[in-house]
C-alpha cells in the first residue's frame, strides 16, 4: 500500500516537472522566430548607454540590418524553433511512462551540461560577451533543475519495481515448491 502512493507520488512529481519543462521548450522554440520584433521591445527597458543597453541596441541593429539584406539568413532562427518543439515533443515519453523513458531524461540533461561549454566556447569566438555567455549558461543549469528531480524520482520508481518483482518471484517459487 505503502509503495503504491509512492509510485503514484513520484510518478505525479515527475510529470508536473515535465510539464514545465515541455512548456519551457514550446516558448524557447516559439520565441525563437520573432527576434527582431523581441529585440525592438527589450531596447526600449534599457537605457542605452547602460551594458545590457548598449549591447541589446547593437545586437537588433545586426538583427534589423541582417533582416532587411538577408532575410533568408532567419531559416536557421526557424529550424531553432522546429527543434525547440521537436524536443518538446521527445519528453511526453517520460512524461506517459518515466521508467521506461529514463534514457529522455539522461539525453536531457546531458544536452543541457553541453549548453555550458558550447556558450563558452561558440560565444567566446562570436564576441558574446562573457556576461551574457554566462546568461546562457545558466539555462543549461536551470534545465538540470527539473530533469534532476525527475531523474531521481525515476530511480526511485526502478527501486520499488525491482522490489516488486522480486517479492512476485519469491511468491512464485513458493508456489512451485509446494506444487512438487
Amino acid at each position: 500500500m505503502q509503495s503504491t502512493f509512492r509510485v503514484e507520488r513520484n510518478t505525479k512529481t515527475i510529470r508536473r516537472w515535465l510539464l514545465l519543462f515541455i512548456i519551457t521548450l514550446l516558448i524557447s522554440g516559439l520565441t525563437a522566430m520573432p527576434a527582431e520584433w523581441e529585440l525592438s521591445i527589450a531596447i526600449r527597458f534599457f537605457d542605452f548607454d547602460s551594458v545590457i543597453g548598449s549591447w541589446l541596441n547593437e545586437v537588433y541593429t545586426g538583427i534589423k540590418d541582417t533582416g532587411e539584406k538577408y532575410p533568408y539568413l532567419f531559416y536557421g532562427y526557424d529550424w531553432l524553433a522546429f527543434a525547440h518543439l521537436v524536443l518538446a515533443i521527445a519528453f511526453i515519453g517520460p512524461y506517459k511512462d518515466p521508467v521506461k523513458n529514463r534514457w529522455v531524461i539522461e539525453f536531457g540533461m546531458i544536452a543541457c551540461m553541453l549548453i555550458i561549454p558550447l556558450a563558452l566556447i561558440a560565444g567566446y569566438f562570436r564576441g558574446i560577451p562573457l556576461w551574457w555567455r554566462m546568461i546562457d549558461c545558466s539555462f543549461g543549469i536551470i534545465g538540470l533543475i527539473p530533469l534532476g528531480i525527475c531523474y531521481n524520482k525515476i530511480l526511485e520508481l526502478e527501486k520499488i519495481e525491482d522490489r516488486h518483482e522480486k517479492k512476485f518471484e519469491e511468491f512464485n517459487n513458493l508456489v512451485n515448491y509446494k506444487q512438487k
